[in-house]
C-alpha cells in the first residue's frame, strides 16, 4: 500500500476544502489516506472526526514543523511508498497510479513528483515545484515550468517524466525506506528547502529523484506563510546556506557560499532601500544562524554531484530567459 500523509496544522479550513478532493480522486485499492496533525489547536481534529470519519489520524502533541512532522508520520508506517501531500492539494483522478507505475518499473528511483499546477489558474504551473525541479550554481532553486516568480502555462511542454534534481515537498512520493535511510527531512530546517536537502542527500546515497508528469495535482501554495512574511524570508535563505554546506563537495563549497554572502548581500541592500527592514532583519538572522549551525553537520568531502548549471540570475534578469526551455 501507499500511505497519503497529509500534515496538517491549524488547518481546518484547508481540509474542509482539498479532503474532498484527495478522497474522491485516491485509488482506494492503492492507497490510504493519513492526516497526521502537529498539535492544532483551532477545530482540525474536530473536523476530521464528523466530517471525515473515514480518515486516519496522527495526532502529534505539538507542532513539529514540515519537517519533523512528517519524520515523525513515516517512522510510524509501514508502507513500502508514502506521499508526503500539502493540505491545500486537489489531485487530479488518477494521480496515484502513475506514480506507482513510475516507481515499480524504476527501481533506482527513491523519489518522484507529480505536475504541479496553480489551484487558482488550472492552466499554469504552480510555484512550489511545477514539473521538477534543479539548482543553478548558486544554489538558487527553479523548475521546469517556473524560474523565480514566472509560472509558465501548461501546454504540455514538460509532459515527459525525467530525472531532476529535486522534487517538491507538495506532493513528494517516496520510498519509506530510502527516505528513512537518507535521514528523513532534516528538523533543523523546520520548514522551506528541506525537500531539496533531502533530495539531494538521495542522490549521495546513489538514488535518482523524478518528476511524472502524467499525474497532475492542483496546489493553493503560501498555505502556510506568504512571500512576503519575514519568517518565510528567514528559513528560505538560512535553509539554503545549510543546504549547500552539506551537500557541496569541498572543492567548491568555500566558493560557492562566498557568492551566495554576496549575492545576499545585495538582496538585503534591495529590502534596505525599499524600507523593508523587517525582511533586511531576516537575512541578516538567516546568516548568523547559519554560522552557528553549520558545526553541528557533517559534510561530503568528495561528492561531486551537480552538472554545470546556469547562473538563473544572469539567464532570467540580463538574458531575458523566463522559460525553462530557453535555457
Amino acid at each position: 500500500m501507499i500511505a497519503v500523509i497529509i500534515l496538517n496544522w491549524n488547518g481546518a479550513n484547508l481540509l474542509r476544502e482539498f479532503l474532498p478532493h484527495v478522497l474522491a480522486n485516491t485509488d482506494k485499492e492503492l492507497a490510504r489516506v493519513i492526516v497526521a496533525d502537529n498539535g492544532s489547536t483551532d477545530t482540525s481534529l474536530e473536523v476530521l472526526r464528523e466530517d471525515f470519519p473515514e480518515v486516519e489520524v496522527m495526532r502529534f502533541s505539538e507542532n513539529y514543523g514540515f519537517a519533523d512532522g512528517y519524520n515523525r508520520a513515516i517512522a510510524a508506517i509501514d508502507d513500502e511508498y508514502a506521499i508526503l501531500l500539502n493540505s491545500d492539494v486537489a489531485p487530479a483522478p488518477g494521480w496515484i497510479g502513475p506514480l506507482w507505475e513510475y516507481m515499480k518499473t524504476h527501481p533506482h528511483c527513491a523519489a518522484c513528483q507529480p505536475k504541479l499546477l496553480s489551484y487558482r489558474e488550472p492552466d499554469k504551473f504552480e510555484y512550489a515545484g511545477a514539473c521538477g525541479g534543479f539548482l543553478d550554481k548558486n544554489g538558487y532553486p527553479y523548475c521546469r515550468g517556473r524560474i523565480f516568480d514566472t509560472c509558465e502555462t501548461d501546454q504540455g511542454q514538460y509532459d515527459n517524466a525525467m530525472d531532476v534534481f529535486w522534487a517538491s515537498g507538495a506532493a513528494l512520493m517516496v520510498r519509506t525506506q530510502a527516505y528513512r535511510d537518507a535521514g528523513g527531512l532534516d528538523p533543523k530546517f523546520f520548514a522551506h528547502m528541506e525537500e531539496i536537502d533531502l533530495c539531494w542527500r538521495m542522490q549521495l546515497q546513489g538514488w535518482t529523484v523524478a518528476a511524472v508528469p502524467q499525474s497532475a495535482i492542483y496546489h493553493l501554495g503560501g498555505g502556510s506563510l506568504p512571500a512576503s512574511n519575514p519568517r518565510k524570508t528567514y528559513l528560505n535563505f538560512r535553509n539554503n546556506l545549510l543546504m549547500m554546506h552539506k551537500n557541496l563537495p569541498d572543492s567548491v563549497r568555500s566558493q560557492r557560499l562566498f557568492v551566495r554572502r554576496l549575492l545576499d548581500t545585495a538582496a538585503w541592500a534591495k529590502f534596505m532601500v525599499t524600507f523593508d527592514f523587517k525582511n533586511a532583519n531576516a537575512i541578516l538572522r538567516a546568516h548568523r544562524h547559519f554560522a552557528k549551525m553549520r558545526k553541528n553537520y557533517n559534510t561530503h568531502p568528495e561528492a561531486i554531484l551537480l552538472p554545470e548549471q546556469p547562473n538563473i540570475l544572469l539567464e532570467y534578469y540580463l538574458r531575458g530567459k523566463k522559460r525553462y526551455s530557453q535555457l
